[in-house]
């Protein structure tokens, strides 16, 4: 059978597997497992099947993955995502959109000491929505603001998407982490922009708040040494040369147990708490990192990506042309698939098509992070929104898709941004030896 025609079924069967809520690691699997099967037989697929696992999950350079997920579970039930929005509620609740202002800044803070987006979504849910609500806040655009807010979880270094990204493609992850900081506060300027316009359009969406004293907002800044700490500790140590990312992760992780249990915020229902949470979902991006070795070692025998590659690059468009192409991909896939897989399934085939055509890789990785966050708010799928609805379950799904609109028309510009001037994601990696 040919080649081509194999690979196509396997993309026609993994597709259709998602399709029938078959979870992504596992259709991957099943397609890759299968396709290899079809074209080496039936041996070489069940050692593949059973290497290809055990690969993965020791190879020391992914278990960055676990430790920077179980620093933010610590951190979260410490509650360092509460004193965040307490302290942004101190000093902006007062003004119009101030609590929505205080939500989009606690949401950044938070990212810089979690990796993950639907972590940051679901912990801003709980902690910000009640309070908005109960200011009389619109359910659907404060829900919307959170979503988008939880996608700063990717781009805000520690990012579980860059570290990826990193090591799938060889790039300096250190690097990577200093291209995302200016793009995060772009992200945050950006969506606070947004909040002041809505609240001058519709300010009975965004009432104002009670106005509190000076001491009570100090106060409320001397709880955040944990955050800063924290935040200071763990790429300060990194850029300090003081250890590599994987032993950040690791020495971050215990950091944030210990304080924890200094402050007396982590008792062991807690810690019982984050690790279970932590080992969920490290379980689940794992499965879909082994799911997409397997797919991806189909796809080599195939030559699949060889040929993309090809493709790609002499497509007679030149080379931002290429790249116009590969992000409405990347807006495609997000409607059906989560950033993890698009990166493990994409990367690899475009990649090698965009160093040829000239692009930074630094560069490259910034953009493609930039476009995958959209996958995670866009209908119909949105990771972060359902995550969203099945905490807040009165809020409809409707509306706070509606509410992320928005958020993805400045995350659009953004992106045209960062394109347009790469200067804007490379000037800080510029310092990092």
């Amino acid at each position: 059978m040919d080649r081509d025609v194999v690979a196509l079924v396997g993309f026609l069967a993994m597709f259709g597997l998602m399709a029938l809520r078959v979870p992504i690691g596992i259709a991957m699997g099943i397609a890759g497992v299968g396709g290899f099967a079809l074209l080496s037989g039936a041996k070489p697929a069940l050692n593949l099947l059973a290497n290809v696992p055990l690969s993965v999950l020791t190879d020391y350079n992914l278990s960055v993955i676990p430790m920077f997920i179980l620093m933010g579970a610590f951190a979260s039930h410490s509650g360092m995502s509460t004193e965040l929005f307490t302290a942004g509620r101190a000093w902006l609740g007062h003004r119009r959109g101030g609590l929505a202002l205080a939500s989009v800044a606690a949401c950044g803070g938070f990212s810089a000491i979690n990796g993950s987006s639907v972590a940051t979504a679901a912990t801003m849910t709980q902690v910000a929505l009640p309070e908005m609500r109960r200011a009389g806040y619109s359910p659907g655009f404060s829900a919307g603001l959170i979503a988008a807010g939880g996608t700063l979880g990717i781009m805000i270094p520690p990012s579980v998407i860059m570290v990826l990204y990193g090591i799938m493609t060889e790039t300096d992850i250190t690097k990577l982490f200093a291209a995302g900081v200016i793009p995060g506060l772009m992200a945050i300027g950006f969506y606070s922009a947004v909040v002041a316009i809505v609240a001058r359009l519709r300010p009975q969406a965004m009432p104002r708040g009670e106005r509190v004293g000076w001491g009570e907002r100090f106060a409320s800044l001397r709880a955040l040494w944990a955050v800063l700490l924290l935040f200071m500790f763990v790429l300060g140590g990194i850029y300090g040369g003081l250890f590599t990312v994987q032993e950040a992760a690791g020495v971050g992780a215990i950091g944030t147990l210990l304080i924890g249990l200094m402050r007396r915020r982590l008792r062991w229902p807690q810690v019982r708490a984050a690790l279970i949470g932590a080992l969920r979902v490290s379980s689940a991006i794992m499965m879909i990192v082994v799911g997409a070795y397997l797919f991806g070692y189909f796809l080599t025998i195939t030559q699949f990506t060889q040929n993309a590659v090809d493709f790609l690059v002499h497509l007679p468009v030149g080379p931002y042309g290429v790249l116009a192409l590969v992000m409405i991909g990347y807006l495609i896939l997000g409607a059906v698939m989560d950033e993890l897989a698009m990166i493990l399934l994409t990367v690899p085939i475009v990649f090698p098509a965009m160093m040829q055509l000239g692009f930074d890789p630094i560069w490259f990785g910034v953009i493609v992070v930039m476009a995958v966050t959209f996958g995670m708010i866009c209908p119909p799928v949105g990771m972060n929104v359902f995550v969203i609805s099945s905490i807040a379950r009165d809020v409809p799904l409707g509306a706070i898709y509606k509410g992320t609109m928005p958020f993805i028309a400045v995350d659009v510009l953004r992106l045209f941004i960062l394109c347009a001037f790469p200067a804007l994601s490379l000037w800080l990696p510029g310092f990092v030896e």
